[in-house]
């Protein structure tokens, strides 16, 4: 059985073209080894990394239908970054099929977690070209059954602006004002950036792919510093108890016999304070 064919094993996954699975395994150490322009993975690692959060982002869609566009990407994070994609790779064994340079084998590159994670989506780009979305979706919902098992969503604000004008109306505070600050992208893809004030003061800022999306998120942001400082009055409002009892003035009286100043004087409370 040659190494190709022993790693489809471990993919679960017979390809038609097993030619995409080398490509898919071989780094861009190689080309620049060769010095000159040689087939690599990188593109298949563009076309993956978009196979992957596509996968992910439709499983998370269906599974948590009543969280907000922002609760979905931090869930989505927390699920795709180098560190939890490296370690796919590991379990799987994908290191030991890595087509590396001899210097980047020297230099131990099987186990650098950004190589690993990077021929990873390129396996998941392979599979997509090879056997479409359905083999990736299945290859990629087998390989996160676990981590989907195990995941806390992001919170979420129901409803951030709501919230937002709450708490400045119980502050006796202006109402929140938004404006939106920039508009780009393709029609079919805008991106706005919102910032929400107080009284003339920014408060707040944030994107979306629509305006009311990016008003949402100013709000969550102002929310977050409102609270902090809040929180901030209300730790340098606590005044710590006195440790030391007020001092006790004498009184004092004319007495020219007393001293030589004419002044008697007596503590409150002492057997000098009694009367004669």
């Amino acid at each position: 059985m040659s190494d190709l064919d022993a790693f489809q094993t471990r993919l679960g996954y017979r390809f038609q073209q097993p030619e995409l699975l080398r490509l898919a395994l071989t780094h861009s150490s190689i080309s620049h080894a060769a010095g000159r322009p040689a087939p690599n993975n990188q593109r298949l690692e563009f076309l993956g990394d978009a196979v992957l959060q596509l996968v992910l982002t439709r499983e998370l869609y269906d599974r948590f239908p009543d969280l907000d566009e922002g609760a979905l990407t931090k869930s989505r994070a927390q699920l795709v970054n180098r560190r939890a994609l490296a370690e796919q790779a590991r379990r799987m064994g994908l290191g030991s099929g890595i087509i590396l340079s001899r210097a980047e084998e020297a230099n131990r590159g099987r186990e650098r977690p950004s190589i690993l994670a990077n021929t990873y989506e390129s396996v998941i780009g392979a599979l997509f070209l090879d056997g479409g979305y359905e083999a990736a979706r299945v290859f990629v919902l087998g390989q996160f059954s676990d981590e989907f098992s195990h995941l806390k969503p992001a919170p979420q604000l129901l409803n951030p602006k709501g919230e937002l004008q709450e708490l400045l109306q119980a502050t006796e505070a202006h109402p929140p004002q938004y404006k939106i600050l920039s508009a780009s992208g393709p029609a079919h893809d805008r991106a706005f950036e919102c910032a929400v004030f107080n009284a003339g003061e920014e408060i707040g800022r944030g994107r979306g792919t629509s305006k009311k999306t990016a008003e949402s998120a100013a709000a969550e942001a102002a929310l977050t510093t409102l609270r902090a400082r809040q929180a901030s009055a209300a730790a340098e409002a606590v005044v710590p108890s006195p440790t030391h009892p007020p001092q006790v003035q004498p009184r004092c009286s004319r007495n020219s016999a007393a001293d030589q100043d004419g002044f008697q004087c007596a503590i409150p409370g002492t057997r000098h304070d009694q009367p004669r």
